[in-house]
């Protein structure tokens, strides 16, 4: 059996197969449902969506029957010998908001040489940087080259139709990363390449080079190092790992918040109401205030996750001394799969749970109230729930000396100018290698005791 790739504008394929669990949230058809609904992808936005869709076609030539026979053949062209087997989505974009993984020197590369770097594609999970899974597989199916380098030709014909610069996959798993970048050719003959895209060759552009980019963030790991890597029974353990004085400034920091008359709170899904939804969403539009821009998303968006998938919604609070809301921090995360639950905590290296910092706003200035919301309180609801790690966000040094450890990011890009091809190859050499750097810099300086340092990979160890 072949594969082959459609190009779909409708998420009807959702209802064609059974399809896995996506690996997190973020990729869940209720995220993306809130998504389109509330008009955050979509034209309008600037994420317009395709989606390829990648299916394995039975050789009629060859088919048999139960019993070995190939008297009765299969229709080649009948409906049922086209076996959806996985679907990678690919936004049209004319601009960069929402990603994280910055291209802007890239474009600003196209612009002094005239040429034109939009639209681009993008395959991501909207306004997301979280590490997860781009392609939704069916059940059974298991990502492999065949399948990526037809999703690829999805891609490139795409890029041909609407004259597209390049494709940028955004926080891809490590797997999806090497498969790209092995399966495709390292480096091209730019003259041979641009002769062959002149007379019209369209199959010049599958031998162009995917490049990959790494970056650098900060996640917190519920393994216990001197308890054989069991979770951590409760803040207290954690804060046991670190050095004197960095113990000493967390406690600090959690002081400080309450001496203000703080109280915080945490809720979880259903007992989160609809006036702390609209609580949120002011502490949220806040956050964008700030800088004069506006958000992202809207109020109906986080509704539309309150109604669909309130079992991975967890919302930290903080409360004045009259019990008004001042700030909100919202979180979504994985449940632990309850065959790896060992008593009342998940059996943290058998589970993929994770919680995922995301969304904050403060109605003022408060001191040490963000590390509060944002940080203690996701490590202190991780160790409740047995999650294996907490994924705070993207950048920040200040989260490396709270305990939460560097780890590796993937993107993947491909560049369809020839012209181009070679200098943005060496720019994303150069720039693994200043990442890998930064990586082991942000490693010596974790605030851990020597007997709880974690090996360098962080949560891949």
């Amino acid at each position: 059996m072949s594969l082959e790739y459609a190009l779909i504008n409708d998420t009807s394929w959702q209802s064609q197969t059974e399809w896995q669990t996506p690996d997190t949230p973020f990729m869940s058809f209720a995220f993306w449902q809130a998504l389109t609904d509330t008009g955050a992808i979509g034209e309008q936005a600037g994420w317009l969506p395709i989606f390829i869709l990648v299916h394995r076609v039975a050789d009629a030539t060859n088919s048999a029957d139960s019993e070995g026979n190939t008297d009765t053949l299969v229709d080649s062209a009948a409906e049922n010998t086209l076996q959806p087997v996985a679907v990678m989505p690919v936004f049209i974009k004319g601009h960069h908001r929402g990603e994280f993984v910055f291209d802007h020197a890239w474009a600003e590369a196209y612009a002094r040489y005239g040429v034109d770097y939009y639209p681009r594609l993008v395959t991501s999970a909207p306004y997301t940087p979280i590490t997860g899974q781009r392609i939704w597989l069916a059940k059974g199916e298991i990502l492999n080259e065949d399948i990526l380098k037809t999703a690829i030709a999805g891609i490139d014909d795409i890029a041909q139709q609407v004259g597209a610069s390049s494709w940028h996959g955004l926080f891809v798993t490590p797997e999806l990363a090497s498969i790209a970048t092995t399966s495709m050719p390292t480096e091209i003959d730019v003259e041979l390449a641009i002769a062959a895209q002149e007379s019209g060759v369209e199959s010049a552009a599958i031998e162009l080079p995917i490049f990959e980019r790494q970056g650098c963030q900060f996640l917190w790991q519920n393994k216990d190092l001197l308890n054989d890597r069991k979770p951590f029974a409760d803040f207290d353990a954690f804060l046991m790992t670190l050095k004197a004085k960095k113990r000493k400034t967390i406690r600090a920091e959690r002081r400080k918040v309450s001496e203000q008359g703080i109280i915080c709170q945490r809720k979880c899904g259903d007992a989160i109401s609809d006036a702390d939804w609209k609580a949120f969403y002011h502490c949220y539009v806040m956050t964008y205030a700030v800088r004069g821009q506006q958000p992202y998303l809207t109020i109906d968006f986080f509704m539309a996750l309150a109604a669909s998938m309130p079992e991975h919604i967890m919302l930290a609070q903080a409360l004045d001394a009259s019990g008004e809301i001042i700030a909100s921090s919202l979180f979504l995360y994985d449940r632990p799969d309850s065959d790896n639950v060992d008593g009342d905590k998940a059996d943290v290296d058998n589970n993929n749970a994770t919680l995922y910092g995301r969304y904050w706003g403060a109605l003022g200035e408060y001191d040490s109230l963000h590390f509060e919301l944002c940080y203690y309180q996701g490590i202190e609801f991780a160790i409740e729930q047995g999650l294996l790690s907490f994924d705070p966000g993207t950048q920040g040094e200040h989260k490396l000396v709270r305990g939460f450890i560097p780890t590796t990011t993937h993107s993947i890009h491909r560049i369809y100018d020839p012209r181009f091809v070679p200098a943005i190859g060496d720019f994303c050499a150069r720039d693994r290698l200043h990442m890998a750097q930064y990586r082991q810099q942000a490693f010596e300086a974790l605030p851990f005791n020597a007997d709880n340092m974690p090996a360098l990979k962080g949560i891949d160890s």
